[in-house]
């Protein structure tokens, strides 16, 4: 059964809702200045969602988390595994079958039309641009944290915070934003490699704090357990569901897989297992190490968990070292695929094209990623850690609910088109998904919806002045599905 936009369609309606054909979007031209290297394999694909999962959701969310659920932030933990589980499934059908570069974006292209790509595109460009920028702000305070801890002294608050925070940039932050975009720069091998050190070196260091956190578990600290009964575990969810964003960013390396139809369901369900094996057991020792009030007012929770739960003054140091760890290879992995998303955009046509040209000497669109690394590095030097991860969320939600309706529209629209793997039982474990999505975007609080929507009213602004005419699709109507 074939997709039902008319190429030859006249309308705005039909134009507005025309889809990529899939066909063209897994054979896309394989010409030197726009082809990405087939470089990493599955190890490094599962690294890839493991680094750009396990950072500040962790080593900093866990606090405001069990400041809402008390010790009940292991179930809200395990909430927000579930509410990405269903998800995940999705992702890894959608990845495998049409293994081209923009994830969400481009799976929408393919079954939902031009104007939902576009919506979702822009949107991923706010979560993993603020992400980025967010983080790396997280990245100075820790490294503050860090030098404080071991050598006791820090940066002066001139050139470690935001003017809004009292300073006049945060250099920290610009320079781990830029140091990123050099690693992207030189090549996806490159950063694949540089990340799964870093993925193992965090790994290493919480293993660490849950051999410490069990060997001193108290019962005691697990009383009372809910202590906002279900209301502050769901809430809670909504906030630490941060610490699960990253494993869909796999995805939007699937032009760069060696064997994507095979490693990338491999790469999405394995890291987000992993992901999630490390976070209970995580939650769980530090509910047990030390009382709801040690976690929530301390800006590093797991540090301040060895330090009073356990007395173990020297393993704030180590603890802080392991979040400077964790959070740059977050920061590299969700800036490599903002950078593809934005790629897989310029190259349809909805923005300029010429900024995704491919590097001949890299193999990576190389000016591409060095603008955006100097916007996020802007962005990251000026504005404060406020409200992102509530922003974060919302968007990345709202990318899920779209990624579940295209596994179910792709279903019915074309059964016979081949999957190396197929979301079992579709239709309903996708709509639990888009149910999952909604339940905690709905406990997200009213100005986080308003800011989501003055983005996205925003970019259709920029799509009806620019990308609507200037569309693949508009120029190659051979391509419509």
């Amino acid at each position: 059964m074939a997709l039902t936009s008319r190429p030859g369609g006249d309308g705005v309606g039909s134009r507005l809702l025309a889809r990529r054909s899939l066909d063209s979007l897994v054979a896309e031209p394989a010409d030197g200045e726009a082809q990405l290297k087939r470089a990493v394999g599955a190890t490094q694909l599962t690294a890839l969602g493991i680094g750009g999962t396990i950072g500040t959701g962790i080593f900093v969310v866990i606090g405001e988390g069990t400041s809402l659920a008390g010790p009940a932030v292991v179930l809200s933990f395990v909430l927000a595994a579930v509410a990405c589980m269903f998800s995940a499934l999705s992702y890894a059908e959608l990845a495998s079958s049409i293994p081209v570069s923009g994830s969400a974006y481009t799976y929408s292209y393919a079954t939902l039309g031009e104007l939902v790509a576009w919506i979702i595109g822009w949107d991923l460009i706010l979560e993993y641009g603020v992400s980025v920028a967010g983080i790396a702000v997280g990245w100075g305070g820790n490294l503050n944290a860090f030098l404080d801890n071991a050598f006791g002294w820090e940066l002066p608050d001139a050139i470690a915070k935001s003017p809004e925070d009292g300073g006049i940039f945060n250099l920290p932050a610009v320079f781990i934003v830029l140091a990123i975009t050099l690693v992207l720069v030189l090549g996806v091998r490159e950063s694949a490699r540089v990340n799964l050190v870093m993925v193992g070196i965090k790994l290493a260091i919480l293993v660490f704090f849950i051999i410490i956190a069990f060997a001193n578990f108290s019962s005691g600290n697990l009383t009372p357990f809910a202590p906002e009964g279900r209301d502050g575990v769901v809430s809670a969810a909504a906030v630490i569901f941060f610490a699960f964003i990253g494993f869909d960013a796999i995805s939007t390396g699937s032009e760069e897989a060696r064997n994507p139809k095979k490693d990338l369901p491999i790469a999405i369900l394995a890291s987000l297992a992993i992901c999630t094996i490390f976070y209970v057991l995580v939650s769980l020792g530090a509910v047990g190490l030390a009382s709801t009030e040690q976690l929530s007012g301390s800006d590093a929770p797991l540090a301040a968990a060895l330090d009073e739960g356990a007395g173990i003054t020297w393993a704030a140091a180590l603890l802080s070292f392991g979040a400077l760890v964790a959070i740059t290879s977050v920061c590299l992995v969700i800036l490599f695929g903002q950078t593809r998303i934005f790629y897989a955009m310029c190259r349809d046509g909805l923005l300029p094209p010429r900024l995704a040209r491919i590097s001949p000497r890299f193999g990576t669109p190389a000016r591409l990623t060095v603008i955006l690394g100097f916007l996020v590095a802007l962005l990251a030097a000026l504005v404060p850690l406020s409200e992102i991860v509530k922003l974060v969320n919302i968007g990345t939600l709202f990318a899920f609910i779209l990624v579940n309706a295209g596994v179910i529209v792709l279903k019915y629209a074309r059964p016979d088109f081949p999957r190396s793997y197929r979301v079992p039982l579709n239709p309903l474990l996708p709509l639990i998904g888009i149910a999952f999505a909604i339940y905690l975007m709905a406990d997200l609080p009213g100005e986080t919806w308003l800011r989501f929507l003055i983005w996205l009213v925003f970019g259709l602004v920029i799509y009806g002045a620019y990308g609507y005419r200037n569309s693949r699709l508009r120029r190659e109507p051979e391509n419509v599905a």
